[in-house]
């Protein structure tokens, strides 16, 4: 067994990342700096603002990136949730992201700065991410955005924060989610990285990275079959009917396809499944260092998010 799958030292070594993390943003250039994230597709421009929202696990950051005012309505509002296994706040890296679906599909924004493990173990974030997309429903009229017009998504460990809230709007009755968008995401937190399989030898997603957040976010292994972190384990037999549409977006070399892949099935089963993209011959996180991929994919979760939150066609 490996040290890391020691709850106390794969705190440890996450709380190192963390701290590494935050010395390469304030980098004022070049690889894993803010300004590097911030500079990704420069041709996504539009308005941004930053937010506190009250949660019950403390005040929650967020930049609401905002759509050309066109002299209308208020805009829908789309509330994203950044990567980073669960334990690294590295909100900037949806950036680029957040701009592309504000300019493309003429939505309201908001990117989550949420609760990270250690420090804030499971359930802490998929509940306060739930609070928060509750908050924007709620909010909407006093901040700019018409709440009644809501969608959630996220990448990778996003992902998984968005299907927890649609599960839970689902289990409380609201708020109403037009869409998730689920983009390459963890869903199956119960089943060891080591018994997982990609299409390739060497994946982004080491064994020992899986060691470090699983351990670190979720401690006792006993817990990792909740539905809020792995819905798409046999352990979850819950009759999803009535969960907001969604569009899974997988990767074809990605540890976490097959999970996502069936979860994505799972949600067809249910009548929620609106698409499901694989991209070819890319890994986990393509999109942070492969800009051509990034234009592809982006756009095409764009028009989805158009779709379901402010009308049209997507293909």
């Amino acid at each position: 067994m490996s040290l890391l799958a020691r709850p106390a030292v794969a705190a440890l070594a996450a709380r190192t990342m963390q701290r590494l993390s935050v010395v390469m943003s304030r980098r004022s250039s070049g690889a894993g700096s803010t300004a590097s994230w911030l500079a990704r597709l420069p041709e996504y421009t539009c308005a941004t603002r930053e937010l506190t929202i009250p949660t019950s696990f403390g005040p929650a950051r967020a930049v609401l990136y905002v759509p050309s005012d066109d002299g209308g309505a208020p805009p829908p509002v789309h509330v994203n949730f950044h990567g980073g296994g669960y334990v690294m706040p590295q909100i900037e890296l949806d950036d680029a992201l957040c701009r592309c679906l504000a300019v493309e599909a003429g939505v309201a924004v908001l990117n989550v700065d949420y609760v990270v493990a250690p420090q804030h173990p499971f359930p802490a974030a998929p509940r306060q991410a739930f609070e928060v997309v509750r908050w924007a429903a709620e909010h909407g009229g006093e901040q700019g955005w018409d709440g009644g017009r809501l969608g959630v998504g996220g990448q990778s460990a996003g992902g998984g924060l968005a299907a927890a809230v649609a599960r839970q709007a689902l289990e409380e009755g609201g708020p109403s989610l037009a869409l998730q968008v689920l983009h390459y995401p963890p869903l199956d937190l119960a089943t060891p990285a080591r018994d997982k399989r990609a299409a390739i030898a060497k994946p982004l997603l080491r064994p020992w990275m899986a060691d470090v957040f699983d351990n670190s976010y979720i401690p006792d292994p006993k817990l990792r079959t909740d539905r809020l972190a792995s819905p798409a384990n046999p352990a979850d037999t819950a009759d999803l009917t009535g969960i907001a549409p969604a569009f899974v977006v997988t990767a074809e070399y990605d540890l976490l396809k097959p999970e996502g892949v069936a979860y994505a099935d799972r949600l067809r089963t249910a009548g929620a499944l609106v698409g499901h993209h694989d991209v070819a011959g890319a890994d986990h996180g393509y999109d942070t260092n492969d800009e051509d991929k990034a234009r592809e994919v982006y756009p095409l979760i764009a028009e989805h998010v158009r779709r379901a939150l402010v009308g049209g066609k997507a293909s």
